[in-house]
C-alpha cells in the first residue's frame, strides 16, 4: 500500500519535528535559541544533538556522516567518514561526537580560493551551519547523514558560498529591524529573507547524450542546425505532459518530498524537451541548500529513467534556455511579509519606503548584481527572447509605479490604483479579480505583487551569490534610512521626504517597456545604466571602491575575499571557455571533418559514374553540391587550424583577467567561426553518415 505524503514528507530531514522527538525539552529549546537567535551552543549540548542525530541516523540504516558544503566551484562538496570506531577487541562500536558535529577538516588545497592561500597551504574547516537541517542521501551503496556546513580557510576566510551567505542574512536582519522599530514595530527581533528558485532544465535521452561529446564536457551543444520545427508553434508550453517525463517527474516529487524540499509546481516550458519545477517559499539559506538538493537530485533520478538532466542556460542554440527565477522577499519573526503593499499602498509608508530601498540598492550596483546573477553559461542566453536583457532595470507595475511618481511629484501619494473585475463574456464563469498591473516576463528585476523576482539568474548556478549581493546592498540602503530618519523629529513627514528623494534620485532605473527592443538600449544608455554584454566584462564590479566600502561596512565579506572572487570568476571563465573550445577542435578534427570527407569523396564517385555513363552535362547538380560541400570544408578547416592556434597562445597568458578577456574577444569569436559551416554541413551531409544525433533527434525524441 502506497504511503501517504504527509507520513513520508521530511522523512529523510532531521527537521524540528524529529529534533522533539530524538531530543530532550531543555537540549531543544537550547538549540531552537542557537537557530532562531545565534545563541552559542554549549558543548554538552551539542553533544546530545550529535547523539540524538547519530541514533535518528543509524536507525534509517546510515553508516557514514559528511560536512556537506559549497565550495566556490559553483556544485557541493563532501568527505564521508564511517561512524565506526575500535573497541580494543576486534570489535566496534559506533559513535559520533559533538566535535565532529560541530568542525570538520577538508583539504583546502585543490578548492578555489582565489590567491586567498598558497597551494600547499592545505588545511580548511567546515563548521555545522546549524540553521539548515541535516538529511539522509540514499543511494545504492549506503544511507549518509549529511551535514550542512560553512567552509573556511586555516586563517578564517571564506571558502565557500554559504558563510556569506550566512553574514548577509544577519547583515539585512539588523537594518530592516533598525528601520521597523522606527515605525514602532519594537516586537520584531528578527527578519528573514525569503526565497524561491524556479528551476527550468531540459531533459534528453541519454543514449543520444552519450553520443555528443560536446553535452558531456561542456553542458551544451556547441554544433547543431535548427530542426524544421522548433518552438514556434508553442504547443509544447504547458502542454500535456508525456508519460515518460511524468514519470520522471513523480518520482523527483517523492524523493524532494521525503528530503523536506516543498516542491509544488511543474510544468513544460517554452521549448521543446524544456520543463520546469517551483517551489514553495524558505528562508533564503535552506532554500540555497534545497536548490543544490534539487539539481543533484533531478540528475540522479534522470538516469533511473534512461534520461539525463541539463541545467547548462543554453543547451540548444536557437530555442530557450533556461534561467532560475530567484523570487526574494523579507518576513519578520512575527509573520510580517514586508514586501507586501496592503490594500491602500500609498498610506503603507513602511512598505513604500523599503522598497524604495531596493530601488536605490539595484540601482547603485546594477553592475554587481548583473555579475552575481550571471556565469559563462549565462552569455548565451541573457538578452535572447527568452530571458531579460543584460541591463539591470526593475519594474514596479502600474500601481506602484502610479505611487511613486505622486511621490516623486508631489512628495506624497494620495492614492493607489485599485483592482477591477474580468468579465470573460460568458454568463457560467464567474467574473475574477484583475491585479492592479500586468507582468512584464522581460524585466530584469521585477516586483510581483508581495516580492521582486530577479530573472537574470542562470539555471546552472547557486542561488547563493546573487542572493549575498542583494541582502548586502539593500542592508545598506536601509542603514543609510535608518540612520537619517532616527535623528528625525517629525517622522512622517521626514519618511514622506525620503521616498521622495530617493524615488527622484534613482528614477532611472525603473522600467515598464519592453526590455528586448533595441530602443531599450539606446533609451539605457541615455539613462547612464551599465549595459554589460558578457559575464567577464562585469566581474570587475566585484572590486569597485563602492562594493568593497558596503560589504566591508556590513561585515559580508572584505576586499581580501572579494578581490579572491573576481580572481575565481575570472579563472572560472576562461576554463569554461578553453573546455568548450578544445571540444569543438577535437570534435572537427575526429568527426565533423572526417565525415564530410567520406561524403565528399561519395559525391566524387558518383559524379565520376554519372560522366562515364551520360556525360558531364548530366552530372551539374552533383558538383554543385560537391562544390558547396568542399567551400564548407575549407572553412571548418581554416577555422579548426585558427582555433587550435589559439587555445595554444591562451595557454601562455598567466594573468587571469587577461586570459579571460582573450577568451572572450578573440576565441569565442572563432568558435562561431568553425561552427557555422559545420551546421550548414550538417544540412546537407548524408545523415547517415553524420557522427552525432541532430536537434531534432535531441529535443524531439524523448
Amino acid at each position: 500500500m502506497e504511503r501517504e505524503l504527509t507520513e513520508y514528507f521530511g522523512e529523510y530531514t532531521f527537521n524540528e519535528a524529529t529534533m522533539k522527538k530524538y531530543l530532550s525539552a531543555e537540549v531543544y529549546a537550547a538549540l531552537k535559541r542557537t537557530i532562531d537567535s545565534g545563541e552559542d551552543l554549549s558543548p554538552e549540548d551539542a553533544e546530545a544533538v550529535a547523539a540524538a542525530m547519530k541514533t535518528w541516523a543509524i536507525e534509517r540504516g546510515a553508516t557514514h556522516f559528511t560536512h556537506w558544503f559549497q565550495p566556490m566551484t559553483g556544485v557541493t562538496a563532501e568527505k564521508h567518514d564511517s561512524f565506526i570506531s575500535p573497541v580494543g577487541d576486534g570489535s566496534i562500536i559506533m559513535e559520533f561526537s559533538g566535535k565532529e558535529l560541530i568542525k570538520g577538516e577538508s583539504d583546502a588545497s585543490s578548492f578555489p580560493s582565489g590567491g586567498l592561500r598558497a597551494t600547499f597551504e592545505a588545511r580548511g574547516y567546515t563548521a555545522w551551519d546549524c540553521t539548515s537541517p541535516a538529511f539522509l542521501r540514499k543511494s545504492d551503496s549506503g544511507v549518509t547523514l549529511c551535514i550542512p556546513t560553512a567552509f573556511c580557510s586555516y586563517t578564517g576566510e571564506a571558502l565557500d558560498k554559504k558563510t556569506p551567505l550566512l553574514r548577509s542574512m544577519e547583515a539585512i536582519s539588523k537594518q530592516a529591524v533598525r528601520v521597523l522599530h522606527l515605525f514602532g514595530k519594537n516586537d520584531v527581533k528578527h527578519v528573514d529573507v525569503c526565497v524561491g528558485a524556479e528551476q527550468e532544465y531540459f531533459l534528453i535521452d541519454r543514449s543520444k547524450y552519450l553520443q555528443r561529446d560536446d553535452l558531456i564536457y561542456s553542458g551544451r551543444t556547441l554544433f547543431g542546425a535548427m530542426p524544421p520545427k522548433g518552438q514556434e508553434m508553442d504547443d509544447h508550453y504547458f502542454g500535456a505532459i508525456k508519460e515518460r517525463i511524468s514519470a520522471f517527474m513523480s518520482e523527483l516529487d517523492v524523493e524532494l518530498w521525503k528530503l523536506g524540499i516543498l516542491a509544488k509546481t511543474e510544468h513544460n516550458e517554452a521549448a521543446p524537451a524544456q520543463h520546469e519545477l517551483a517551489p514553495i517559499y524558505s528562508t533564503v539559506n535552506i532554500e540555497t541548500d534545497h536548490n543544490q538538493l534539487v539539481m543533484e537530485t533531478m540528475k540522479k533520478i534522470a538516469a533511473r529513467h534512461g534520461l539525463t538532466c541539463l541545467l547548462h542556460e543554453k543547451p540548444f542554440a536557437g530555442v530557450n534556455g533556461s534561467g532560475k527565477h530567484n523570487n526574494w522577499s523579507l518576513v519578520t519573526d512575527t509573520g510580517e511579509n514586508l514586501m507586501k503593499p496592503g490594500k491602500n499602498p500609498h498610506e503603507n509608508l513602511q512598505f513604500l519606503l523599503i522598497t524604495a530601498a531596493v530601488i536605490r540598492a539595484v540601482d547603485e550596483h546594477a553592475e554587481l548584481l548583473r555579475m552575481a546573477a550571471s556565469c559563462p553559461g549565462n552569455d548565451q542566453r541573457l538578452g535572447a527572447s527568452e530571458a531579460p536583457p543584460a541591463i539591470v532595470s526593475i519594474f514596479l507595475g502600474a500601481q506602484l509605479e502610479d505611487i511613486y511618481a505622486q511621490f516623486a511629484a508631489n512628495g506624497r501619494a494620495i492614492s493607489s490604483k485599485k483592482r477591477e473585475n474580468l468579465s470573460m463574456g460568458v454568463n457560467s464563469i464567474p467574473s475574477i479579480k484583475k491585479d492592479v498591473t500586468d507582468r512584464n516576463r522581460t524585466s530584469t528585476f521585477a516586483f510581483t505583487g508581495n516580492k521582486f523576482e530577479l530573472r537574470m539568474v542562470g539555471s546552472s548556478m547557486s542561488i547563493a551569490d546573487p542572493n549575498t549581493v542583494l541582502n548586502t546592498i539593500v542592508a545598506d540602503a536601509l542603514c543609510d534610512m535608518a540612520d537619517e530618519l532616527e535623528k528625525s523629529t517629525d517622522f512622517e513627514n521626514d519618511v514622506c521626504a525620503l521616498i521622495s528623494r530617493t524615488i527622484n534620485e534613482h528614477k532611472r532605473v525603473v522600467f515598464a517597456g519592453d526590455g528586448y527592443a533595441n530602443e531599450w538600449k539606446t533609451e539605457a544608455a541615455k539613462r547612464g545604466l551599465p549595459n554589460k554584454e558578457s559575464f567577464v566584462d562585469a566581474i570587475e564590479a566585484l572590486k569597485f571602491d563602492n562594493t568593497v566600502r558596503v560589504f566591508e561596512k556590513h561585515k559580508v565579506l572584505s576586499r581580501t575575499e572579494l578581490e579572491s572572487r573576481a580572481e575565481i570568476n575570472y579563472e572560472i571563465y576562461a576554463k569554461t571557455i578553453n573546455i568548450e573550445a578544445r571540444t569543438m577542435a577535437e570534435m572537427a578534427s575526429r568527426k565533423f571533418l572526417p565525415a564530410t570527407i567520406r561524403y565528399i569523396r561519395r559525391l566524387g564517385e558518383a559524379i565520376n559514374e554519372v560522366n562515364q555513363a551520360v556525360g558531364s552535362e548530366y552530372s551539374a547538380t552533383e558538383a554543385e553540391i560537391l562544390k558547396e560541400c568542399s567551400q564548407h570544408l575549407a572553412d571548418a578547416n581554416a577555422a579548426y587550424k585558427k582555433l587550435v592556434a589559439e587555445i595554444g597562445i591562451a595557454a601562455g597568458i598567466s594573468d587571469t583577467c587577461e586570459k579571460a578577456m582573450y577568451f572572450r574577444k578573440t576565441v569565442v569569436k572563432t568558435m562561431e567561426a568553425l561552427r557555422k559551416p559545420i551546421d550548414q554541413l550538417e544540412l546537407i551531409v548524408d545523415d547517415r553518415l553524420w557522427p552525432v544525433p541532430t536537434y531534432g533527434e535531441l529535443i524531439f525524441e524523448v
